[in-house]
């Protein structure tokens, strides 16, 4: 992890700072093209080949190890693992990335951010809305990014404390499992209903698109798939819901790794006020966390292992910014500005102590960071 100190920059230098980043993004869209095109084709390609050897390999699993009861774990095993890969590539790598408009360039249906439909339970549409608008343009503004603990988390000292915060602890690995469920309903602001500020005939309204998606995900995955192998269903269908609780398990670690580490930041409304574009690139430095893991881990994660060079370019195609981190990290040396990177035991580990400490009563720093920021607590 990075120990650089942070050291106030001049209105002179965060013009700088700003003008800099940019113009590496400038670069960077030039260069955008068939490479990037036939990358994501082939990410495709491996989505598919695991998704059907997954399912394949549970159907061999279900069938012949009713017949031969030492069939039924290995081809099972292998079957589960191999379909909680495809999900997540094809969460991670293929949906997040096409929904952000990665790859409109290419004028394929198949590819285009309007229209793209993802499979989890969560609607395109809806995360259109609360993570391409409102967390990518509020990153850690508290009362705009819905993103600070999704609304049940406590993860700041600057979040007010309430007594059922005590057991985030325990909601947490719940949370994880059920992750892609959460997401489904961020954008209903369902805890507004309960705390009696919300329209029941609104929240009616918003969730029938929802409904669809989660039905339709439910009848793919516990009813269609499984029912391929008849009186032997059992298996293939528990194998469905333990591929998709993987996938939805590393996607919550992932995406707490990049945005709850220890040195994370939030910030008031007060600094969206004129806003300078170096401003911006110093919140969304500010409010971001990578992890280290080479290729592997970038494939595996949809190169959110990148996560600061995402909330700086979430339009550059994603596979690029291990890349596009050489220079940007090069940046930020130069204006003397944290760049948080560590190891994933080490950034999860810090997450978890975020949820344990903010479980109790705690108070935010008061001091104040460069250009009005308020410092980490």
């Amino acid at each position: 992890m990075s120990k650089t100190r942070t050291v106030r920059l001049s209105e002179q230098q965060l013009d700088a700072f700003g003008a800099e980043l940019d113009a590496l993004h400038t670069r960077t869209m030039a260069q955008v093209g068939k490479v990037d095109a036939d990358y994501i084709r082939k990410v495709v390609r491996w989505v598919r080949y695991t998704g059907f050897g997954g399912r394949a390999l549970l159907m061999v699993g279900a069938i012949g190890g009713a017949f031969v009861p030492w069939l039924l774990w290995p081809p099972c095993i292998v079957g589960v693992l191999l379909l909680a890969l495809s999900k997540i590539m094809e969460n991670m790598e293929v949906g997040h990335n096409v929904i952000h408009g990665q790859y409109d360039f290419m004028n394929d249906p198949q590819f285009d951010s309007r229209t793209y439909e993802w499979d989890i339970v969560a609607t395109s549409d809806n995360w259109r809305h609360s993570h391409n608008y409102r967390h990518h343009t509020y990153t850690n503004v508290r009362g705009m990014d819905d993103d600070i603990g999704y609304g049940l988390l406590r993860v700041f000292p600057e979040q007010r404390w309430k007594p059922y915060h005590l057991f985030q602890p325990l909601i947490v690995p719940v949370f994880a499992l059920l992750f892609q469920w959460g997401v489904a309903i961020q954008e209903l602001k369902v805890g507004r209903l309960f705390a009696g500020k919300g329209a029941r005939a609104k929240i009616r309204r918003d969730f029938k698109p929802v409904g669809r998606k989660m039905g339709r995900q439910l009848l793919k995955d516990y009813v269609l798939f499984p029912a391929l192998a008849g009186p032997f269903f059992l298996p293939v269908m528990l194998g469905n819901l333990v591929a998709n609780g993987i996938r939805n398990v590393w996607t919550f670690v992932v995406i707490f790794c990049g945005h709850f580490t220890a040195d994370m930041e939030t910030f008031p409304k007060q600094v969206l006020r004129d806003e300078s574009r170096g401003h911006w690139y110093l919140r969304q430095l500010r409010g971001s966390s990578n992890i280290g893991g080479g290729r592997v881990m970038n494939l595996l994660t949809g190169n959110l292992s990148h996560q600061i060079e995402h909330h700086f370019y979430p339009d550059v195609p994603a596979h690029r910014y291990g890349e596009l981190s050489k220079e940007v990290r090069e940046i930020c040396k130069r204006y003397n500005q944290p760049y948080d990177v560590g190891s994933l035991p080490r950034q999860f580990g810090e997450v978890l102590w975020r949820i344990t400490r903010h479980a109790f009563p705690s108070r935010p720093k008061r001091a104040s960071s460069p250009q009005g920021m308020p410092q980490r607590a």
